[in-house]
C-alpha cells in the first residue's frame, strides 16, 4: 500500500512561499505598502528608508487608519477589505485586492505597525517577525497608519545575499516611487533615504509633478495627449522628438491609475513616432488610460502590473492616431509646404536665352585599372614601447608580428564593420573592435586616477544634460572619481541638472550629446573591486566604438596598437576574448 506523501504547508511557510513572488526586492515593499496607503485615502505620504531598503522601509499615511480590531487580520493570508466576492474581480477600483502583500512581507522581516481609526480612540502597535506577533499594546497616535519593515530577509539569508548593491537597490526604490507619484499628482509625497531629502512632492497636476520628478527642462518639450471615446479615455503627455533619450526612463502607461506595463501599447507609441526618431532613440511618454474595469483584468500577476484588454486591437488604434493628431496639431510632424519660394525662381535673364548642349570633357590619362600602392605605418604614440604578450598560446601563435608591428608592413582590414583581421605568420588574429575599445578605454581610465592633474580638453560650451533623480545619485556619489578621470561637472540638484564644462581628452568632443546618453542608458551592474573600477567599467562600455561603426584605415591601425599597449590584451574588462587566432593548418583542412 502506497504511503500518504501529500501534506498541508503550515502558514509561515506558504508565505515565505508567496513572498518569492510578491517581494522580490526591497521596492517591492515600496510599491505595496505605498498602494495601501492610496487605498487608505491618504492625502499626504512620507516614505522613508535606510541601506537603501536593507534595513529599514517606513510608510506614513494620514489615510483612514485600520481599526484595532482589524489590525491583527490584516496580516492573515488572502484577508482583504477591497473585494468580498469573484465577481468584485471584474470591478476593481482599489490598488490591492489579492490580500496577500502583507503576509508576505511579514513572513521575511520585522514589521512594526501603528495605526489608528477614525472610530477608534485610541491607536494599536502590533510587532511581527517571521509571520509570529511578537506584540500587541494600545498606543497614542494620530488618525493615519505607520509601517516599518526592518531586516528584510532576515530568515532566507540566500535571497539577501542575492540584493544588489545599495546604489542599484535605490535606484529600483526611486522607479516605483516615481511610478505612483506619477500616477498620483493629487497627493503630496516625501522620500527621505538615510536622513537625507530625495523628494518633496506637494499636490500639483500632472504637467507640474513631471518637472518636479524629472527636472524643469523636460516642461519645455511635452506635448498634451486628450482623446474621449466610449471605449477609453487618454490623457496626459507625449515627449517632443527633440526631447527624448537612449533610455526608457520617461515611459509611463497608467490604467485606471495604476501603472502598468505593455509592450503592446509600447509598440502602438512607437509607430505613432514613426520617422520622427532614430532608431537608438525611444519615445517618451506619461499616458493615462480610463477604462471600463470590466473589460480588463489585472489578476494575471502578483506584482499587478500586467494587464489584459477585452479589445486590444481597438485600443491600440485608438492611441496610434490620438498621439499622431497631437504630434500634427503641435505641429511636430514633418509636413508637407506647397507655398513655392519665389527666391528658388530661376532669373528672369534665364527665360530669354535658348538651351545649348552640355559640354563633356574627358580625362584622357585616367586609366581605372591602374592602381596606386600605398603603405601605411603602424606607429604607436610611445616610441619606445614594447609589447609583451602574457598568455603563452598568444605568444605562440603570434611569434613574430611584434617585429612586423615595428616595422611598417601591418595591414589590417575591417570585417561586417565589426571584425579587425590581420596576417601573422601562423595564420590569421581576429580582433573584436568593439571589446578592444572597451579595454583601452578602461586602461587609460584607470591610469589617469594615478595621475594628479589628467588630461582633458575644456568644452567651447558647457553641455547641459536633464538627469533623473537615480542619474543625478549616481553622479554625486562617484562625483570624485569623475573628476579625478577629467570631468568637470556644475550641478544643480534642484532642478536635476549638470552642466559638463570638460571631458577626458580620450573622448571625442563632437559626441558629447550621445556620450552621456549612453552612460545613463547602462543601469547594467558590474563585478568590480572598487567603485572607481566599476565607473570605468561602465565608461567604457558606455563610449566604446558600437559594433557596425566603419573605422578608416588609421583609425584600425591606431586601435591595434592602443590595444597591444594595454597591460591585459587578451580579455575585455568583462572577462569578454577579444583576439581569436586561426592556424593555418586549420585553414588548410577546410580545403582538403
Amino acid at each position: 500500500m502506497q504511503q500518504d506523501v501529500i501534506n498541508l504547508l503550515p502558514d509561515h511557510v506558504a508565505n515565505q512561499i508567496a513572498a518569492g513572488e510578491v517581494i522580490q526586492r526591497p521596492s517591492s515593499i515600496v510599491k505595496e505598502l505605498i498602494e495601501n496607503s492610496i487605498d487608505a485615502g491618504a492625502t499626504k505620504i512620507d516614505l522613508i528608508i535606510k541601506d537603501s531598503g536593507k534595513t529599514l522601509v517606513q510608510v506614513i499615511d494620514d489615510g483612514r487608519g485600520i481599526s484595532n480590531n482589524d489590525l491583527s487580520l490584516a496580516f492573515q493570508r488572502h484577508a482583504t477589505s477591497k473585494i468580498n466576492k469573484a465577481e468584485d474581480l471584474f470591478c476593481l477600483h482599489t490598488k490591492g485586492f489579492r490580500g496577500e502583500a502583507l503576509a508576505s512581507i511579514s513572513a521575511i522581516s520585522h514589521v512594526h505597525t501603528i495605526s489608528k481609526s477614525l472610530n477608534d480612540p485610541i491607536g494599536k502597535s502590533i510587532k511581527i517577525a517571521g509571520s509570529k506577533i511578537q506584540s500587541e499594546d494600545p498606543v497614542v497616535s494620530s488618525v493615519g497608519t505607520s509601517f516599518s519593515v526592518k531586516n528584510l530577509f532576515f530568515n532566507i539569508p540566500a535571497r539577501r545575499n542575492f540584493l544588489k548593491s545599495d546604489s542599484v537597490e535605490l535606484k529600483h526604490i526611486i522607479e516605483e516611487f516615481n511610478r505612483v507619484s506619477l500616477a498620483h499628482p493629487e497627493i503630496s509625497f516625501s522620500f527621505h533615504q538615510n536622513e537625507k531629502e530625495i523628494f518633496d512632492l506637494k499636490k500639483t497636476n500632472l504637467k507640474k509633478r513631471i518637472s518636479s520628478v524629472f527636472g524643469l527642462k523636460l516642461i519645455n518639450f511635452l506635448v498634451p495627449v486628450k482623446e474621449e471615446t466610449p471605449l477609453v479615455k487618454i490623457s496626459g503627455f507625449i515627449v517632443k522628438p527633440s526631447g527624448c533619450r537612449k533610455s526608457r526612463g520617461h515611459q509611463f502607461f497608467f490604467v485606471n491609475n495604476r501603472y502598468i506595463k505593455s509592450p503592446f501599447l509600447n509598440h502602438s507609441v512607437n509607430s505613432a513616432f514613426d520617422g520622427l526618431l532614430s532608431k537608438d532613440y525611444n519615445p517618451g511618454y506619461f499616458i493615462s488610460l480610463k477604462i471600463n474595469p470590466a473589460k480588463l483584468d489585472v489578476n494575471i500577476h502578483p506584482t499587478k502590473t500586467e494587464i489584459k484588454f477585452e479589445d486590444e486591437q481597438s485600443l491600440y488604434a485608438i492611441l496610434r492616431s490620438s498621439i499622431k493628431h497631437s504630434l500634427g496639431i503641435f505641429q511636430v510632424m514633418p509636413s508637407i509646404d506647397f507655398d513655392q519660394d519665389q527666391t528658388m525662381d530661376p532669373p528672369y535673364a534665364y527665360k530669354e536665352k535658348i538651351p545649348s548642349n552640355p559640354i563633356i570633357s574627358v580625362d584622357s590619362s585616367f586609366n581605372p585599372f591602374k592602381s596606386e600602392k600605398k603603405s601605411y605605418s603602424f606607429e604607436s604614440n610611445s616610441k619606445n614601447a614594447k609589447i609583451e604578450f602574457e598568455s603563452e598560446n598568444i605568444q605562440n601563435t603570434i611569434e613574430g608580428f611584434e617585429s612586423e608591428l615595428n616595422s611598417k608592413q601591418i595591414k589590417v582590414f575591417q570585417f561586417f564593420n565589426k571584425y579587425l583581421i590581420t596576417a601573422l605568420p601562423s595564420g590569421l588574429m581576429v580582433i573584436n573592435q568593439k571589446r578592444a575599445h572597451q579595454r583601452v578605454i578602461y586602461e587609460k581610465l584607470l591610469s589617469s586616477l594615478s595621475v594628479k592633474s589628467p588630461n582633458s580638453q575644456n568644452l567651447l560650451f558647457p553641455y547641459e544634460i536633464t538627469l533623473q533623480q537615480s542619474e543625478l545619485m549616481y553622479l554625486l556619489e562617484n562625483i570624485s572619481i569623475f573628476q579625478a578621470m577629467g570631468f568637470d561637472f556644475e550641478i544643480d540638484e534642484n532642478a536635476k541638472l549638470i552642466k559638463i564644462k570638460s571631458i577626458p581628452s580620450l573622448f571625442d568632443e563632437k559626441k558629447i550629446d550621445v556620450l552621456f546618453e549612453n552612460l545613463f542608458s547602462n543601469d547594467q551592474e558590474f563585478e568590480a573591486f572598487s567603485k572607481s573600477d566599476a565607473v570605468s567599467k561602465h565608461l567604457s562600455k558606455a563610449f566604446a566604438i558600437p559594433n557596425g561603426k566603419k573605422l578608416n584605415i588609421e583609425e584600425q591601425q591606431e586601435l591595434l596598437a592602443s590595444l597591444f599597449m594595454c597591460k591585459e590584451k587578451n580579455l575585455s574588462p568583462f572577462n569578454r576574448p577579444i583576439i581569436v587566432n586561426f592556424d593555418v593548418s586549420e585553414i588548410d583542412k577546410k580545403f582538403n
